[in-house]
């Protein structure tokens, strides 16, 4: 039994850990309740801890500290999703414990886990038990346990694994949502894939990918930022990365995309399908992807616009950082040329590209932060699940970075609505923030998976509607929930009602929806924009 590690073990601990994410990250992503598309907890965790397991592989020879500060720097960076992010600060509280140290027994690695919860927890406003922090916190407890009868290093990981399947177990039965659903906390079951994939490297026993994974022919390793500028026919350079779960023939998804626009590259093993295609309708290629798995990776660029960054590799991850020239500026994270638009002509000096099933980095939204040339950058991330990677930016650039906790773009364009360049920071913090509850958001989507929520059974390929956080309705006809929307609303006295029409969606098709909510609140005043954003048919404001 091992009694100690070094440097070189906890480089093969993390990059199996890493594996083990990737290949279980949709067994992860099926156990999210919530039927809506989403940048899942397993893709989300699988991203985050694949970014340590590149660095670590590029160190050579390095001690346990620098080893342990390689992977929470690159994860603090590559952070993606709640569930990244959490992640990433087991593993920074793990960093901060093992500086400065060459070997680390039984009783230090306790430590070290212990060092990590508290570091996540101190990052939660409000923790919840049956999750990943449950599991995580219950787990470094009982380390800390084993540690005083046994110091041994092996022994006391072996006794928190144990103790992270018992915690793991108990999360259907603490939180209300999951047992109906009959299913664990996903994070949670991510944080016990990693304790045990560490587990078995420390016996020789590394969790590896398939070699297609590592080892991708020549033919898959073109890079998309290396095509030509040729004449721009199709708006949206669309990019993504599917994870293949089924037998389905990727040539049917060729002939479909080539229809749809054109610059058409698409490779593929056993493994995942990545393509490039330039199109119009990036929401339609999106779609048609889902039928052959879930994302890994999605991007979409607008190239007709002047500020749309060129796709950047890890090498290109240093950008310059702009000089202040004011006081304060504002960063915004939203999908769609449209909304781009909308919040670059409110004042916005960077958009963040991204939001539901593309989840921006921390580092994606630290080069945006740092191109905004002011002294202190607002930044509006407009997703719940994007709050917590935006407040990990602070202490990685020189500027000053204040978030306010927008979860829908409806919020975001409120806040900044509320924006004065002029006041301080606090009288802005505290303007924004409050505008926040001024506007009521609806959207409406698909159903990603089959589902039993909240009342409603839930087919894939339904119609959902959501009226803040909550579930408000699903239905085969689109028309039955704007109606149910707008009804909801009218009973609410709202006057003023916006309406960003996605990408899927045509003018005529939005002018319909919009027909609808002026006649059913015929005092409100409604407007309609392109917003262009995948994924979601409407967001609608309402305040």
């Amino acid at each position: 039994m091992r009694q100690t590690i070094n440097g070189a073990d906890f480089r093969r601990l993390v990059i199996s850990a890493a594996a083990s994410i990737e290949l279980h990250k949709q067994p992860i992503n099926e156990l999210n309740v919530f039927p809506v598309p989403d940048g899942d907890t397993g893709t989300n965790m699988s991203m985050t801890i694949n970014a340590a397991a590149t660095d670590l592989r590029k160190a050579e020879d390095p001690d346990l500290g620098k080893a342990a500060g390689i992977a929470a720097s690159a994860m603090l960076r590559g952070a993606r999703g709640n569930s990244g992010v959490i992640l990433s600060l087991l593993f920074r509280g793990i960093s901060k414990r093992l500086k400065g140290v060459s070997e680390c027994n039984g009783v230090l690695w306790a430590a070290a886990l212990q060092e990590g919860v508290d570091a996540a927890y101190k990052a939660v406003m409000k923790p919840a038990e049956g999750t990943i922090l449950t599991v995580a916190r219950l787990s470094a407890a009982k380390a800390a346990a084993a540690a005083r009868e046994n110091n041994f290093f092996e022994s006391v990981h072996e006794a928190a694994l144990a103790e992270a399947k018992t915690a793991l177990a108990n999360t259907v039965n603490q939180n209300p949502v999951l047992q109906k659903a009959g299913v664990v906390d996903a994070g949670g079951k991510g944080w016990v894939y990693v304790l045990e994939a560490m587990l078995c490297a420390l016996r020789g026993e590394d969790i590896a990918v398939p070699e297609t994974d590592e080892a991708t022919p020549v033919k898959d390793q073109a890079s998309f930022s290396d095509f030509a500028n040729e004449d721009i026919t199709f708006t949206y350079c669309t990019e993504f990365i599917i994870s293949r779960e089924n037998d389905k023939d990727p040539e049917q998804l060729r002939c479909f995309l080539s229809q749809l626009g054109d610059s058409l590259v698409l490779v593929d093993d056993e493994e995942i399908i990545k393509v490039h295609v330039h199109t119009n309708n990036p929401g339609a290629a999106l779609q048609e992807a889902l039928h052959y798995g879930s994302f890994v990776t999605v991007k979409i660029e607008n190239m007709r616009l002047q500020h749309t960054e060129k796709v950047m590799t890890e090498q290109e991850l240093a950008p310059k950082i702009a000089a202040p020239t004011k006081p304060f500026g504002v960063a915004a994270v939203c999908a769609g040329a449209g909304l781009a638009d909308v919040f670059q002509n409110l004042g916005v000096d960077g958009v963040v590209s991204g939001g539901q099933t593309m989840n921006p980095s921390t580092q994606d939204i630290l080069t945006v932060v740092n191109q905004v040339p002011a002294e202190t950058v607002f930044v509006l991330p407009n997703n719940k699940n994007i709050i917590m990677a935006a407040q990990q930016v602070d202490p990685l650039t020189p500027k000053h970075v204040v978030v306010v906790p927008s979860k829908t773009v409806p919020q975001g364009v409120t806040a900044m609505l509320s924006f004065n360049p002029d006041g301080s920071e606090e009288e802005n913090l505290q303007a924004m923030t409050e505008a926040l509850d001024m506007v009521d958001t609806m959207q409406i989507t698909y159903a990603a998976r089959d589902s039993d929520f909240d009342g409603y059974t839930i087919h894939e390929g339904d119609y959902l509607a959501m009226f803040g956080s909550a579930l408000f309705g699903t239905s085969r006809d689109i028309k039955v929930l704007l109606k149910g929307l707008a009804e909801k609303i009218k009973n609410d006295n709202r006057e003023y009602v916006t309406i960003y029409y996605g990408a899927d969606i045509s003018e005529k098709q939005a002018k319909k929806a919009a027909d609808i909510f002026a006649q059913i609140c015929p005092d409100a005043d409604v407007n309609l924009l392109s917003g262009g954003q995948p994924v979601y048919y409407y967001l609608i404001s309402a305040e």
